[in-house]
Protein backbone atom coordinates (compact mmCIF):
# COMPACT_ATOMS: atom_id res chain seq x y z
CA UNK A 1 0.00 0.00 0.00
CA UNK A 2 2.87 2.22 0.66
CA UNK A 3 3.59 2.77 -2.62
CA UNK A 4 0.50 3.92 -3.69
CA UNK A 5 0.83 6.92 -1.16
CA UNK A 6 1.20 10.11 -2.99
CA UNK A 7 4.94 10.61 -2.03
CA UNK A 8 6.16 11.71 -5.65
CA UNK A 9 6.45 15.33 -6.18
CA UNK A 10 4.92 16.38 -9.65
CA UNK A 11 4.06 20.05 -9.32
CA UNK A 12 5.24 23.39 -7.08
CA UNK A 13 3.53 26.33 -7.36
CA UNK A 14 4.93 29.83 -6.35
CA UNK A 15 1.60 31.71 -5.35
CA UNK A 16 2.90 35.14 -5.12
CA UNK A 17 0.90 36.10 -2.12
CA UNK A 18 3.47 35.90 0.75
CA UNK A 19 3.17 32.83 2.79
CA UNK A 20 0.41 30.78 2.61
CA UNK A 21 -1.48 30.39 5.30
CA UNK A 22 -4.27 27.20 4.15
CA UNK A 23 -4.77 25.14 0.94
CA UNK A 24 -7.61 23.29 0.12
CA UNK A 25 -9.29 21.01 -2.19
CA UNK A 26 -12.43 21.95 -3.03
CA UNK A 27 -15.38 19.55 -3.31
CA UNK A 28 -14.30 17.60 -6.25
CA UNK A 29 -10.69 17.74 -6.54
CA UNK A 30 -10.73 19.51 -10.00
CA UNK A 31 -9.26 22.78 -7.77
CA UNK A 32 -8.11 24.44 -4.99
CA UNK A 33 -7.34 26.75 -3.01
CA UNK A 34 -4.49 28.76 -1.28
CA UNK A 35 -4.98 31.43 1.34
CA UNK A 36 -2.02 34.17 1.87
CA UNK A 37 -0.38 36.60 3.65
CA UNK A 38 -1.12 39.41 1.14
CA UNK A 39 -4.85 38.92 2.04
CA UNK A 40 -5.86 37.19 -0.83
CA UNK A 41 -7.80 34.43 -1.73
CA UNK A 42 -6.57 32.50 -4.99
CA UNK A 43 -8.58 29.74 -6.93
CA UNK A 44 -6.09 27.50 -9.11
CA UNK A 45 -5.57 24.34 -10.96
CA UNK A 46 -3.53 22.99 -9.33
CA UNK A 47 -2.35 19.86 -11.72
CA UNK A 48 -1.56 22.88 -14.73
CA UNK A 49 -0.78 25.45 -11.72
CA UNK A 50 -3.08 27.92 -13.71
CA UNK A 51 -4.46 30.69 -11.35
CA UNK A 52 -8.01 31.39 -12.42
CA UNK A 53 -9.06 33.82 -10.21
CA UNK A 54 -8.09 36.39 -7.14
CA UNK A 55 -10.32 37.29 -4.20
CA UNK A 56 -9.18 40.39 -2.50
CA UNK A 57 -11.05 42.02 0.10
CA UNK A 58 -9.74 41.22 3.59
CA UNK A 59 -8.02 43.81 5.84
CA UNK A 60 -5.32 41.49 6.90
CA UNK A 61 -3.66 37.62 6.49
CA UNK A 62 -6.20 35.27 5.39
CA UNK A 63 -6.05 32.27 7.73
CA UNK A 64 -8.83 29.45 6.03
CA UNK A 65 -11.01 29.23 3.01
CA UNK A 66 -13.40 26.89 1.64
CA UNK A 67 -15.44 25.97 -1.35
CA UNK A 68 -19.08 25.35 -0.92
CA UNK A 69 -20.39 21.65 -2.40
CA UNK A 70 -21.73 23.24 -5.87
CA UNK A 71 -18.77 25.18 -5.95
CA UNK A 72 -20.49 28.36 -6.77
CA UNK A 73 -19.42 29.44 -3.45
CA UNK A 74 -16.41 30.41 -1.27
CA UNK A 75 -16.20 31.32 2.62
CA UNK A 76 -13.09 33.04 3.70
CA UNK A 77 -11.69 34.11 7.38
CA UNK A 78 -8.34 36.17 8.51
CA UNK A 79 -6.46 38.61 10.99
CA UNK A 80 -9.40 41.51 10.62
CA UNK A 81 -12.54 39.16 12.46
CA UNK A 82 -14.15 38.53 9.27
CA UNK A 83 -15.77 36.05 7.21
CA UNK A 84 -16.74 37.02 3.94
CA UNK A 85 -18.82 34.91 1.57
CA UNK A 86 -17.67 35.19 -1.94
CA UNK A 87 -19.11 34.72 -5.28
CA UNK A 88 -16.91 32.33 -7.38
CA UNK A 89 -17.49 33.73 -10.76
CA UNK A 90 -17.56 37.08 -10.25
CA UNK A 91 -14.96 37.25 -7.97
CA UNK A 92 -17.45 39.41 -5.94
CA UNK A 93 -17.88 39.55 -1.95
CA UNK A 94 -21.48 38.84 -1.61
CA UNK A 95 -21.60 38.98 2.35
CA UNK A 96 -19.10 40.37 5.23
CA UNK A 97 -19.89 38.71 8.51
CA UNK A 98 -18.38 40.76 11.42
CA UNK A 99 -18.98 39.79 15.31
CA UNK A 100 -15.76 37.79 15.97
CA UNK A 101 -14.04 39.21 18.62
CA UNK A 102 -10.47 38.44 17.60
CA UNK A 103 -8.90 36.86 14.78
CA UNK A 104 -10.97 34.27 12.87
CA UNK A 105 -9.01 30.63 12.84
CA UNK A 106 -11.34 28.30 10.28
CA UNK A 107 -14.67 28.21 8.31
CA UNK A 108 -16.43 25.79 6.56
CA UNK A 109 -19.88 25.33 4.93
CA UNK A 110 -22.57 22.72 5.90
CA UNK A 111 -23.50 20.33 3.74
CA UNK A 112 -26.11 22.03 1.43
CA UNK A 113 -24.29 25.53 1.25
CA UNK A 114 -26.77 27.53 3.54
CA UNK A 115 -25.16 28.00 6.53
CA UNK A 116 -21.14 29.56 7.30
CA UNK A 117 -19.52 28.43 10.64
CA UNK A 118 -16.12 30.17 11.84
CA UNK A 119 -14.40 29.05 14.45
CA UNK A 120 -12.46 32.10 16.36
CA UNK A 121 -9.87 32.65 18.94
CA UNK A 122 -12.61 34.42 20.81
CA UNK A 123 -13.76 30.92 21.63
CA UNK A 124 -16.76 31.03 19.92
CA UNK A 125 -17.95 29.14 16.83
CA UNK A 126 -20.90 31.40 14.84
CA UNK A 127 -23.30 29.92 12.08
CA UNK A 128 -24.05 32.44 9.24
CA UNK A 129 -27.24 32.17 7.18
CA UNK A 130 -25.99 32.68 3.42
CA UNK A 131 -29.65 32.85 2.27
CA UNK A 132 -30.55 35.99 4.90
CA UNK A 133 -29.55 39.70 4.45
CA UNK A 134 -29.18 39.37 8.08
CA UNK A 135 -25.76 40.27 9.20
CA UNK A 136 -25.83 38.72 12.98
CA UNK A 137 -25.00 34.87 13.62
CA UNK A 138 -28.03 32.95 13.84
CA UNK A 139 -26.55 30.84 16.04
CA UNK A 140 -23.11 30.97 18.76
CA UNK A 141 -21.32 27.79 20.10
CA UNK A 142 -19.39 29.34 23.48
CA UNK A 143 -18.81 25.78 25.16
CA UNK A 144 -14.82 25.96 24.61
CA UNK A 145 -12.75 27.82 27.12
CA UNK A 146 -10.08 29.25 24.42
CA UNK A 147 -9.32 29.55 20.47
CA UNK A 148 -11.15 27.46 18.27
CA UNK A 149 -8.42 25.74 16.07
CA UNK A 150 -10.39 23.67 13.48
CA UNK A 151 -14.15 22.74 12.81
CA UNK A 152 -15.83 19.82 10.43
CA UNK A 153 -18.94 19.35 9.39
CA UNK A 154 -21.44 16.37 8.86
CA UNK A 155 -24.97 16.10 7.57
CA UNK A 156 -25.69 16.35 11.16
CA UNK A 157 -22.99 17.33 13.64
CA UNK A 158 -20.75 19.86 14.03
CA UNK A 159 -16.97 18.99 15.72
CA UNK A 160 -14.58 21.82 16.82
CA UNK A 161 -11.40 21.67 18.47
CA UNK A 162 -9.39 23.73 21.00
CA UNK A 163 -6.43 25.26 21.61
CA UNK A 164 -8.32 24.19 26.07
CA UNK A 165 -7.73 20.46 25.11
CA UNK A 166 -11.02 19.32 24.59
CA UNK A 167 -12.80 18.17 21.37
CA UNK A 168 -16.27 19.02 20.86
CA UNK A 169 -19.07 17.56 18.73
CA UNK A 170 -22.53 18.75 18.52
CA UNK A 171 -25.24 16.47 17.74
CA UNK A 172 -28.25 19.03 15.84
CA UNK A 173 -30.60 15.92 15.55
CA UNK A 174 -31.10 15.57 19.28
CA UNK A 175 -29.51 19.10 20.49
CA UNK A 176 -26.45 17.64 22.32
CA UNK A 177 -23.03 18.22 22.86
CA UNK A 178 -20.15 15.75 23.72
CA UNK A 179 -16.84 17.10 24.84
CA UNK A 180 -13.49 14.48 24.70
CA UNK A 181 -10.57 15.77 26.73
CA UNK A 182 -7.15 15.42 24.69
CA UNK A 183 -5.11 17.17 27.42
CA UNK A 184 -3.19 19.31 25.38
CA UNK A 185 -4.33 22.16 22.51
CA UNK A 186 -6.13 20.60 19.54
CA UNK A 187 -4.92 21.89 16.13
CA UNK A 188 -6.72 19.67 13.79
CA UNK A 189 -10.08 17.68 13.98
CA UNK A 190 -11.30 15.27 11.25
CA UNK A 191 -14.45 12.72 10.26
CA UNK A 192 -13.35 9.58 8.76
CA UNK A 193 -15.40 8.99 5.80
CA UNK A 194 -17.79 6.37 7.54
CA UNK A 195 -18.73 8.76 9.67
CA UNK A 196 -17.71 6.59 12.73
CA UNK A 197 -14.38 8.27 14.05
CA UNK A 198 -12.46 11.41 14.59
CA UNK A 199 -8.86 12.14 13.72
CA UNK A 200 -7.56 14.57 16.43
CA UNK A 201 -4.00 16.39 16.29
CA UNK A 202 -2.90 17.84 19.75
CA UNK A 203 0.41 19.98 20.29
CA UNK A 204 2.07 16.85 21.86
CA UNK A 205 3.01 15.25 18.24
CA UNK A 206 0.14 13.14 18.25
CA UNK A 207 -2.61 11.73 16.59
CA UNK A 208 -5.67 10.20 18.35
CA UNK A 209 -8.19 8.31 16.68
CA UNK A 210 -11.26 8.20 18.73
CA UNK A 211 -14.62 6.25 18.62
CA UNK A 212 -17.10 9.20 17.96
CA UNK A 213 -19.55 7.94 20.15
CA UNK A 214 -17.74 6.68 23.17
CA UNK A 215 -14.83 9.01 23.05
CA UNK A 216 -12.67 5.51 23.32
CA UNK A 217 -9.28 5.79 22.08
CA UNK A 218 -8.86 3.36 18.66
CA UNK A 219 -4.95 4.46 17.86
CA UNK A 220 -1.80 6.75 18.55
CA UNK A 221 -0.03 8.05 15.80
CA UNK A 222 3.23 9.61 16.44
CA UNK A 223 6.87 10.72 14.60
CA UNK A 224 6.09 13.70 13.62
CA UNK A 225 6.62 16.69 15.39
CA UNK A 226 3.61 19.05 16.53
CA UNK A 227 4.71 21.32 19.87
CA UNK A 228 4.53 25.19 18.44
CA UNK A 229 2.15 25.29 15.07
CA UNK A 230 -1.50 24.46 14.09
CA UNK A 231 -0.99 22.14 11.56
CA UNK A 232 -3.73 19.91 8.93
CA UNK A 233 -3.84 16.50 9.02
CA UNK A 234 -6.33 13.88 7.39
CA UNK A 235 -7.14 10.66 6.23
CA UNK A 236 -6.13 9.88 2.70
CA UNK A 237 -9.02 9.17 0.39
CA UNK A 238 -9.84 5.92 1.26
CA UNK A 239 -9.61 5.91 4.83
CA UNK A 240 -6.03 3.62 5.27
CA UNK A 241 -3.78 5.88 6.14
CA UNK A 242 -3.56 8.51 8.62
CA UNK A 243 -1.63 12.16 6.91
CA UNK A 244 -0.13 14.66 8.97
CA UNK A 245 2.36 17.51 8.37
CA UNK A 246 5.31 18.49 10.53
CA UNK A 247 7.47 21.06 12.43
CA UNK A 248 10.74 19.80 10.88
CA UNK A 249 9.64 19.73 6.67
CA UNK A 250 8.21 16.83 6.91
CA UNK A 251 5.15 14.87 5.34
CA UNK A 252 4.37 11.69 7.43
CA UNK A 253 1.83 8.60 6.47
CA UNK A 254 0.87 6.14 9.07
CA UNK A 255 -1.21 3.11 8.81
CA UNK A 256 -4.64 3.19 10.05
CA UNK A 257 -4.81 0.05 11.66
CA UNK A 258 -1.56 -1.05 12.74
CA UNK A 259 -0.04 2.32 13.51
CA UNK A 260 2.70 2.42 12.26
CA UNK A 261 4.70 4.72 10.09
CA UNK A 262 4.20 4.01 6.57
CA UNK A 263 6.12 6.15 4.83
CA UNK A 264 7.54 9.72 4.90
CA UNK A 265 8.29 12.61 2.52
CA UNK A 266 11.87 13.87 3.96
CA UNK A 267 12.10 17.62 2.73
CA UNK A 268 8.13 18.11 1.70
CA UNK A 269 8.85 22.18 2.46
CA UNK A 270 10.79 24.97 4.07
CA UNK A 271 10.58 24.32 7.50
CA UNK A 272 6.85 23.84 9.03
CA UNK A 273 4.87 22.08 6.82
CA UNK A 274 1.23 23.47 7.87
CA UNK A 275 -1.26 22.44 5.48
CA UNK A 276 -2.33 20.05 3.48
CA UNK A 277 -5.35 18.69 1.84
CA UNK A 278 -5.82 14.63 -0.02
CA UNK A 279 -8.38 14.60 -2.93
CA UNK A 280 -11.27 13.15 -2.20
CA UNK A 281 -11.73 10.12 -4.63
CA UNK A 282 -7.57 10.11 -5.85
CA UNK A 283 -4.39 8.87 -4.44
CA UNK A 284 -3.47 12.53 -4.84
CA UNK A 285 -2.44 15.54 -2.29
CA UNK A 286 -1.58 19.12 -2.01
CA UNK A 287 0.78 20.60 0.50
CA UNK A 288 1.78 24.42 1.58
CA UNK A 289 4.63 25.94 3.13
CA UNK A 290 6.32 28.94 2.75
CA UNK A 291 4.81 30.71 -0.15
CA UNK A 292 4.59 27.67 -2.20
CA UNK A 293 2.05 24.89 -2.78
CA UNK A 294 3.17 21.42 -3.97
CA UNK A 295 1.25 18.85 -5.96
CA UNK A 296 2.02 15.06 -4.80
CA UNK A 297 1.40 11.54 -6.48
CA UNK A 298 2.22 8.28 -5.73
CA UNK A 299 5.57 6.81 -7.14
CA UNK A 300 3.57 4.86 -9.79
CA UNK A 301 1.82 8.36 -11.74
CA UNK A 302 3.19 8.75 -14.77
CA UNK A 303 3.76 12.17 -15.87
CA UNK A 304 1.59 13.69 -18.26
CA UNK A 305 -0.31 17.03 -19.70
CA UNK A 306 -3.68 16.49 -17.50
Amino acid sequence: MASELPTKLVGTVDCKQGAVRAVRFNTDGNYCLTCGSDKSVKLWNPYRGLLLKAYSGHGYEVLDAKSSVDNAHIASCGLDKMVILWDVGSGQSLRKYRGHAGRVNCVCFNEDASVVLSGSIDATIRVWDCRSRKMEPIQILDEAKDSISNIQVSDHEILAGSVDGYVRRYDLRNGKMNADCIGKPVTCVTFTKDGQCMLVSSMDSTLRLLDKDTGELLGEYSGHKNIEYRIDSCMNHNDTHVVSGSEDGKICFWDLVEGSMSSTIGEAGTGTVHSLSFHPEESCMISASSGVFKLWRPNSYITDDE
